[in-house]
């Protein structure tokens, strides 16, 4: 008998891919955005006729700033300020990109000025990721002088957010319960995971406003509530079908992005800055293994499994939990309204692709296949007029993919001396490796595009 998840994926991938395809001809007119968007400026010039070197680097460096913030791999950070440095006359210009700082060095003949910049201390939401990416593409195509780059990037980072801290809470609530169907949790789980989440997604917007210096003191804390919550309840007599709301919660502080990002990036030659995400990665998920270890010595729990069903709650709640997932995620990471609907495509494509991709060849690889996938749609999605941009709409779907769920697990098991944890842990590497091979094989596609992911 076939099943009915696979005939599922199936129609979603081919609607998907029918949709792409009859709207790939209204690509998005960047310049003519950017116009409208933003002020243009004309390239500086000195008064002797030559290129403004200062105004140039000051404009890379804000640039470079931002998108570090925003979370693009250190490829993709250089190559678009080496591109800004050359449309303003520079075109010998030298960038340098780790994970929290950045070196510009702005060169043309007779022309050289370097600066250095700290980065990385604050995450922009989805909206100002969306903006900055507009601003981008149009500074590195002429559209905007260096002044005016520079004016934009304040304007992005001072934006407020699009949604008010209560709705942001709710959708919060509403991803935790929907990551926990797809977790295969039962409705008990579901309603813990949701009940959790409000503790969690008011406590991550009060750290919006903290000093960085307090994310490792929260990220120990939140973990240690979830757990203990769910540990004390096990004990009560609940069952392991809550035990997807240890992780559901948890969701937005697993590392999933940024350890497939170090992975990527060190698959792409980019060693010290693959190798400065994989240790932030790692360290991330000892601090929220730390929590749940204290939790589970303090509730008295002694083992606990995590065993995946997705279908626990019936073949279609999965697919249900997909666009709950999707809108919780827009609301609480600030997606524009506009792009909503391209994004919940996008998930909806990514989640068809791992469902397939693990019937065919296997869980780990399904990861490979998600990816192969998901960058080429992101591409074309962001060429839509009212689109995301790339990144916008990527970052969700690899939420779902979770590898950073694994290395917990694992991470956790060899806390509480469990020698069975380390296969987790590889298995986590492996999917790591697989997304990034995936990612590698679908920029490939999407770089065709103009529009590159990470």
């Amino acid at each position: 008998m076939v099943d009915v998840s696979l005939l599922v994926a199936g129609a979603v991938l081919l609607a998907g891919i029918v949709i792409l395809v009859a709207l790939r001809g209204r690509r998005r007119d960047i310049d003519a955005t950017a116009e409208s968007a933003v002020t243009t400026g004309s390239i500086p010039v000195m008064p002797d006729g030559e290129p403004d070197s200062a105004a140039t680097l000051a404009a890379t460096e804000a640039v470079g700033d931002a998108m570090i913030d925003a979370g693009f791999s250190g490829t993709t950070v250089r190559r678009a300020l080496e591109d800004i440095a050359r449309v303003n006359g520079l075109p010998s210009s030298q960038v340098l990109v780790f994970p929290t700082a950045l070196l510009v060095s702005a060169r043309g003949e007779g022309h050289h000025r370097t600066g250095a910049i700290t980065s990385g201390e604050r995450r922009l939401l989805l909206a100002q990721v969306d903006e900055l990416q507009r601003t981008v593409d149009a500074a590195r195509k002429g559209v905007l002088g260096p002044d005016s780059t520079v004016r934009r990037i304040q304007d992005i980072r001072a934006m407020a957010p699009p949604y008010g801290r209560v709705l942001r809470v709710l959708g919060y609530v509403v991803l935790c319960a929907a990551l926990a169907v797809l977790l295969g949790s039962s409705w008990t789980g579901v309603a813990l995971s949701a009940a959790l989440g409000v503790i969690v997604g008011t406590v991550l917007l009060v750290a919006e406003r903290l000093p960085s210096g307090y994310g490792a003191l929260l990220t120990v804390g939140m973990a240690f509530v979830v757990a203990l919550a769910v540990f004390l309840l096990l004990r009560a007599g609940l069952g392991s079908g809550i035990l997807a709301a240890l992780i559901a919660p948890l969701v937005v502080l697993l590392p999933g992005v940024l350890l497939t990002t170090a992975a990527l990036e060190l698959s792409m030659g980019q060693m010290i800055s693959g190798a400065g995400r994989l240790a932030a990665g790692g360290w991330q998920l000892v601090l929220l293994a730390a929590g749940i270890v204290t939790a589970g010595a303090i509730a008295g729990v002694p083992d606990f499994d995590f065993t995946e069903n997705p279908e626990a709650l019936g073949p279609a709640a999965p697919w249900i939990a997909v666009v709950l997932f999707g809108v919780g995620i827009a609301v609480h990471q600030c997606v524009p309204r506009r792009s909503i609907l391209w994004m919940l495509l996008v998930l909806a494509m990514a989640y068809a692709a791992q469902v397939l991709g693990a019937a065919l060849v296997g869980g780990v690889l399904s990861a490979f296949v998600g990816a192969l996938v998901v960058v080429p749609v992101t591409a074309l999605v962001a060429q839509q007029p009212r689109g995301p941009a790339a990144l916008v709409s990527f970052m969700p779907a690899f939420w779902l993919l979770v590898p950073g769920a694994l290395g917990l697990v694992g991470v956790t098991d060899l806390l509480t001396g469990d020698t069975n944890g380390l296969n987790s842990i590889v298995a986590t590497l492996s999917t790591m490796v697989a997304i990034a091979l995936g990612v590698l094989a679908g920029s490939v596609v999407s770089n065709r595009m103009e529009r590159p992911v990470l």
